[in-house]
Formats: structure tokens, sequence, C-alpha cells
């Protein structure tokens, strides 16, 4: 394993801090490397792979579409695309459907979606979008001025203009940017990357009236918390509203690059032939594989299989918080959990990877999980006994 890591330190450019493990297959919801040790995955590639690995309706299927047809161009219609956009809007209650090949590109595509509307109202193309701090909504130059995070910015302007920051849960925040070149507020109805922060259910409502009051543009990222991870498959129907463009990914494929942004009626009218594509978006493997996570969430019921393993993991959490004075609170939806402590959390994820754990940071000071959607109760507690271990040692 060693030779294997000198080998990519050499053939890639340092654009991630890498662990010093090579992974070589999955199984279930565990990992293995190279010298064959099996690694509990409470990450799931950033809340990737919610079938965990070689889950065999997905692995037939998507086997199936690589014998059939892998790519066409968009210029023509296939079946299997059809049935997956069709999916996509069932799921979601909207209209209108682009697919594309990640989180950062939904997110280009939705922000594109709302200027055109506005560029169609008002004959000018001045608009602003209202973004939250410590938000994540890519990497692009687009999309990383929509993520409320200067350190991701500062080396790489100058950026898009007209982006504007609000503070999370707080409304009158955003009313003090509101004006009239505003298309878009965009928001993740739980932020994962900035710390694993919920929206509160009033924000959301009052979000949803002050753009219907304004005629803007609502967006939703629910590139990580989307697709079930919540317990819902779309994290807003626990807030009683839908957006008028939702951006998703990760979750969507299971593993295969796939994103894709869905707009209501109003907003997917302004999308005109020109106005956007991508070449790989929506090709056959692709659509296969949104297509039959679907039908997996489905028939396997997984959602309620979500619902209620989660309802343990909180419980185990709650356990830690009141028996550890380094464990401050944990915070999330669903699968999508932050256990906080009151010093760096580092240390932390790097001991439960030598413990045999994968979990990540969030912020500083914020352990992130985010497992396979079929983890059982005893994956719970094989982490929550290594956490236990680890936490002792902190």
């Amino acid at each position: 394993m060693e030779d294997w890591y000198a080998r990519g330190e050499k053939a890639f450019l340092k654009a991630y801090g890498r662990y010093d493990v090579v992974l070589e297959k999955g199984e279930g919801v565990y990992l293995y490397d190279t010298q064959g040790r099996a690694y509990l995955d409470f990450y799931s590639g950033i809340g990737v792979n919610s079938l965990g690995y070689g889950y065999p309706d997905y692995v037939k299927a998507l086997q199936q579409q690589v014998a059939t047809l892998m790519h066409v161009s968009n210029y023509f219609y296939t079946p299997v695309a059809i049935e997956a956009a069709e999916a996509v809007k069932k799921a979601t209650q909207l209209e209108g459907v682009f697919f594309c090949n990640s989180g950062t590109e939904a997110t280009e595509g939705a922000l594109k979606l709302a200027r055109k509307y506005y560029y169609l109202k008002h004959g000018k193309a001045d608009s602003e979008i209202i973004s939250f701090r410590h938000s994540f909504h890519g990497r692009s130059t687009g999309s990383v001025k929509l993520t409320g995070n200067p350190a991701y910015q500062e080396a790489f302007g100058p950026l898009i203009e007209g982006v504007r920051y609000a503070d999370l849960n707080d409304i009158e925040s955003v009313k003090s940017l509101i004006n009239e070149r505003t298309a878009a507020i965009i928001v993740e109805p739980v932020q994962g990357e900035g710390g694993v922060y919920p929206c509160d259910k009033t924000f959301m409502k009052q979000l949803r009236a002050l753009c219907d009051e304004h005629d803007i543009c609502l967006i939703l990222d629910e590139v990580q918390c989307g697709m079930g991870r919540t317990g819902t498959i779309m994290t807003y129907f626990q807030y009683d509203i839908l957006p008028d463009i939702v951006c998703l990914a990760k979750g969507i494929g299971c593993g295969i690059p796939v994103g894709a942004f869905v707009a209501n009626e109003k907003w997917a009218a302004a999308m005109q032939p020109g106005d956007h594509g991508s070449t790989y978006g929506g090709n056959p493997l692709a659509c296969a594989a949104v297509k039959t996570v679907f039908d997996i969430l489905e028939k396997d019921h997984i959602l309620a299989h979500v619902q209620d393993v989660s309802q343990y993991l909180i419980q185990c959490l709650d356990e830690l918080v009141d028996e550890f004075d380094n464990v401050v609170e944990h915070r999330g939806l669903g699968l999508m959990q932050g256990l906080v402590l009151k010093t760096e959390a580092k240390p932390v994820v790097k001991e439960l990877l030598n413990e045999g754990v994968i979990v990540v940071t969030a912020g500083s000071n914020v352990v992130r999980m985010l497992p396979p959607l079929i983890i059982e109760k005893e994956h719970v507690d094989e982490l929550m006994t290594k956490l236990r271990k680890v936490l002792k040692k902190s």
C-alpha cells in the first residue's frame, strides 16, 4: 500500500489532502484497502454511495446498460433518459429536468436559468444572487462565488459579480439584501461542508414567502442532503415548501457521476435551445443509474429504513453528548449528522481511520457522518464502540 501511495503522490496534482490509505474494493457498507483491511464507511464518498457497494440490482442494471448503449448526443432522446427524467420529476414535484455530471454543474445551471428568467423579465443582465455564509455550492468560478466562505475564493479572483451573503436562519438578514436586481436566493436545507447546520422550518417558509412576494427564484441545493439522506426523498418536503429550482447530484447516481437541476414550470420556460448544454450530461449510462436508484429506493423501502436507523443513530449521539465533556452537541437530519467537539475534529477523524472507520470533518470542530442509507443498527453500534475509544483519548 505504501508503494501505491507513493505512486499516487507523484501522479496527481496536489488538490487533496489525502489519507495514507489506498482503497481497492467495497462490499456492503465496508471498504477494503490493498492489504485487505476493512473500513466501516460512514462517509460514503461524500454522501454519494447511498446504496453502499455491490448492491445487486444496481450492479446488474449498469452492467446491462454498458452492454447496450453508454453514450449518444443530446440531439437524440433515449428511453432510459426519458424514464430517468420522469422519475426525477415525480420525486421533486417539479417540471423540467436537465442532467449534468456533478453538483457544481447543477449549481451553475441553476444560476444560469435564474439569471435567464431575470433577463427575459427585465431586459438586462445585471442580476444579483443571495447566498449564505458558511454555505458550499461547488468549486467552479461561478459556484465558488456562491460558496459563502472566503477561504475557497481568495486565490481565484476575479469571480462573478452580484453575489451577496446573508446569515442562515436569519430572515431579516435576507430582507436587508433584497433589491430590484435580486434574481435568486440559493440555500442548502442542511449546510454540509459548513458544519451540518439544518435550516429552521419557519425560516424556510419565510424564504418561500419572500421569494413569492418579490418574484425571486428560490434555489435549493440538495446535492448532499437530498435523495433520501434526511428521511424524505427531498429534504424540502419536511419544510412543506417547493423550490423553484433544486440542484441534485451525489446520491442520485450512487457512484456514477451524474447531477441534475430541476425547475418548476415558470422558471423552466425560460430555457431555450442553445442556452445551456453538456456533452456527457444525461447519457444512457448515467440515466440508467438514476432510474435504478429511484427504483431501488421505492422497491426496497429505503426511506422507511433511513427513518428507523437514523433515530437509533441520533439516540446514540445523544448519549455521547451526555457522556463526554469534549462533545458539545450533535446536529443534522436523518443520516446527515455532525458531532460538535470543543477541540479540533481532524485528530478524531484520523484516529477513527486507524480504528477502521471512515468519517470526515465539517468545519474545524465537527465530525461529519454520511453513511450509506443501508446501514443497520449493528453498524451504528460498531461506530459508537470505536468512537468512544477515540473520544476517551481526546
